[in-house]
This record gives structure tokens, C-alpha cells and sequence, in this order.
């Protein structure tokens, strides 16, 4: 797979990790991002992450500074072009995506694979309408991309075979445990995900317990690795709601999707979790 060039297009949390995934996996990577201070974030993250994988004597210095030289940090979309795999981490909007995949369509090669790490929003309106869209899929990661085994492969109406197979091939060599998934709204996980996160935001509403009861509960009793509160700070709760939101619509306002009033005031006075140090939680603290 050395041949394969990988381009990430937003250099986020997820973008981030997902080319950091890839360069300890051996994929020369280019991260792109328009704004220079995210890629200089990104930048430090990765670094960081590596030198810890030398402290944790996981890998040598060489090897260190091999995996952070496969990295190229880019800011303009035509560096693209000699990429075969291109996986888009931008925010959760359709017109974004929308408009990246058909500059993509233009820049990249016929046969190159083109994939979304959306986690909500339909594979089939993403590729509607745009050249060659039997290579357009569905990649999702989870957060951290880095540590969580899990990638959703998603086809949309017109992706090809040929492709799914390619991406599900893709996820096995970056080390992950691959599922194929039909393109329906949340997908698997998120669709599960959406009454644990909606009910424990009920319970927290009708004040029958307090977010950290309830995340202790969830863990101490459900086995639960983190409760529905600290992961929505982790994963940012804008996000989340943004999610809850496709889903909602996507199910024709079925009620067991409505969104939450207390995560939509939380996304207007910008409490969004770990990234703005107050969620849930404080972390400024």
C-alpha cells in the first residue's frame, strides 16, 4: 500500500487524528486546512503524539521522524491531485461537503477514492449529481480517531462494489475494524446513540439527576467506559447536536429523535464542551 497517497482535508480533532493514524500506519499523508493556525495546531499535536509513542517505546526516534516526515501540512485543495484515497474531515455541513467532493471530483484522478467522514449526513446527497460517484463512500472515524478500533464504511446508492471493497480493505491495513453500513440517517452507531444521549438529557431536564450522577451511574453500574455527559464534552457538544439534529430531520421529525433545548442553548452561548474548556463540565477548573 506504499503507493497509496492519502490526502485529509480539515485539520481539526478528527482530521488530526486520522492523518496521525495514517503516518503511524506507513500512508504518506498531506492535511490540509485553509486556516494556518489549525495546521500549526495539528502540527503540534501530531509531534506530540509521536514523541510520546517514543517515550511509551512503541517506536524509535528514527522511527519517529520518519512518520512525522510522511506528514505534509497543505492549504490550497490542488495539492490534492496526486492523491488516490481522499478523506474529508470538515464540520457537518451538507453545502460544505457538498462543495469540497466537487472540487474533488474535478482535481482528483477518475479512479481515486473519495471518502466522508461524515456521521450523519446522507453518502447518496453528498455524491447526487457530482462526477463519477461510484467512488464516493462513507468513512467514519470515532473520536479519538487515534485510539477508537471502529470505522463505519458507508455506500451510497451509486458506489461501487469495487469501491467498498477498496475502502474496507483501506480501514483493515490503518489497523481498524471495519463495518459496512447501509446509508440510512445516524448510520449504526449514532443512530443507537441517540435515545442514550437524548434520555439522559430528559433526565437531566425533569432534574431527577445531575450530569455527574448520571455519568457515575453509567459507568459504575452500565459498565460504560465514560457517561453520556463527558462524552458529549469530548466529542464536542455542538457535534452532538448537529447530529442529533441530521438525524432528526432525516427521520421525518419522528419524536424519539427530537433534539434537546438544553444542547441548543449550550451551542448558542458557545459552552461546547473540552474544546472551550466548559461543558457539562468545567474544565477550566
Amino acid at each position: 500500500m506504499a503507493t497509496e497517497q492519502v490526502g485529509v482535508i480539515g485539520a481539526g480533532t478528527m482530521g488530526a487524528g486520522i492523518a496521525l493514524v495514517c503516518t503511524r500506519n506507513e500512508y504518506p499523508v498531506m492535511l490540509l486546512d485553509a486556516n494556518q493556525a489549525v495546521l500549526d495546531k495539528a502540527r503540534s499535536y501530531i509531534e506530540a503524539a509521536l514523541e510520546k509513542d517514543v517515550q511509551k517505546g512503541k517506536i524509535s526516534e528514527q522511527q519517529k521522524e520518519e512518520s512525522y516526515q510522511r506528514v505534509r501540512f497543505v492549504s490550497d485543495m490542488q495539492e490534492l491531485a496526486s492523491c488516490t484515497i481522499v478523506i474529508e474531515a470538515v464540520p457537518e455541513r451538507l453545502e460544505l461537503k457538498k462543495s469540497i467532493f466537487s472540487s474533488l471530483t474535478e482535481i482528483c484522478a477518475s479512479d481515486a477514492l473519495l471518502l466522508t467522514n461524515t456521521s450523519s449526513i446522507s453518502i447518496t446527497e453528498i455524491a447526487g449529481g457530482l462526477l463519477n460517484p461510484e467512488r464516493i463512500l462513507g468513512f467514519h472515524f470515532f473520536n479519538p480517531a487515534p485510539v477508537m478500533p471502529l470505522i463505519e464504511v458507508i455506500h451510497g446508492k451509486k458506489s461501487s462494489q469495487e469501491n467498498v471493497e477498496k475502502a474496507y480493505q483501506f480501514a483493515c491495513d490503518l489497523g481498524k475494524i471495519p463495518v459496512l453500513v447501509a446509508d440510512t440517517p445516524g448510520f449504526i452507531v449514532n443512530r443507537i446513540a441517540r435515545p442514550y444521549y437524548n434520555e439522559a438529557l430528559r433526565i437531566m431536564g425533569d432534574r431527577v439527576a445531575q450530569p455527574e450522577q448520571i455519568d457515575e451511574i453509567m459507568k459504575r453500574a452500565g459498565g460504560f467506559k465514560m457517561g453520556p455527559f463527558e462524552l458529549q464534552d469530548l466529542i464536542g457538544i455542538d457535534i452532538n447536536f448537529a447530529t442529533t439534529e441530521s438525524v432528526y430531520s432525516n427521520f421525518f421529525h419522528e419524536g424519539r429523535f427530537k433534539p434537546s433545548r438544553i444542547q441548543q442553548r449550550m451551542v448558542q452561548a458557545g459552552n461546547l464542551g473540552r474544546k472551550t474548556g466548559e461543558g457539562f463540565y468545567d474544565y477550566n477548573k
